[in-house]
């Protein structure tokens, strides 16, 4: 059986507990082989959502997946998320798409309606939102 492939979109929440526990679960119903998007500006632009940090997340995030038989590709993409997206959407051939953000309090992406804005232009393909909680440590830093 082919494993579904699916692109994930998510930066500061993809190495987080909550992305990595529905990944798991995706794959153990089928399995997927998954494509790790961190939209990430320069670190003059925003240390905190910045390709370093950006990149040390995505690695994290890959280990653990990884460990639990899950393949994975991470990709830094550009630092609108939206257009991130379309970049990466158009270069590969994706069967589902999942999108991690922050809480409704913390979250620039639900702002900017991320999730709702990549639904509408991918129709017929299966979205999900997950909301993720960062570490105590990284939410206060």
């Amino acid at each position: 059986m082919d494993a579904t492939r699916v692109l994930v979109v998510a930066n500061r929440t993809a190495d987080s507990d909550e992305l990595r526990e529905h990944l798991i679960a995706r794959h153990r119903r089928s399995p997927i082989s998954v494509t790790l998007l961190a939209p990430a500006a320069w670190e003059i632009e925003d240390p905190r959502g910045g390709r370093v940090s950006a990149l040390r997340r995505l690695r994290s995030a890959k280990a653990r997946l990884v460990a639990a038989g899950i393949d994975v590709s991470c990709v830094l993409g550009d630092p609108d998320p939206m257009t991130a997206f379309e970049q990466e959407w158009k270069r590969g051939d994706h069967d589902e798409v999942i999108v991690s953000t922050l809480g409704t309090r913390l979250s620039k992406w639900l702002g900017i309606d991320l999730p709702h804005r990549i639904e509408r232009s991918i129709v017929g393909t299966p979205l999900t939102h997950i909301v993720a909680t960062l570490p105590e440590t990284a939410a206060s830093a």
